[in-house]
């Protein structure tokens, strides 16, 4: 074989390479738009998730703070109940 013959096919092997090389490029970038919007969707997804957790817990604060309400009232009930009794 010849040099240049040789050196053509060298060139091929190279133009080959880089048409495959910016076909796997393309793929990969069509993909990184799907992911970025999968990513945003679970960006939002916790921010909803983060909310709804403060909401719990001030639903839990205002549960607990009902509770105590309703052991004192039952408590007074009771002194009262003890007190109406006759003796």
């Amino acid at each position: 074989m010849t040099p240049v013959l040789v050196l053509w096919i060298w060139v091929a092997v190279v133009v080959l390479a880089l048409i495959i090389l910016g076909a796997a490029a393309a793929t990969l970038l069509g993909r990184l738009g799907g992911l970025r919007r999968a990513a945003a969707g679970l960006q939002r997804r916790q921010a909803e998730a983060m909310r709804l957790q403060q909401s719990a817990d001030t639903l839990a604060q205002s549960l607990l703070g009902l509770q105590q309400r309703a052991e004192t009232l039952q408590d007074r009930l009771a002194s009262i109940g003890a007190a109406a009794r006759p003796r």
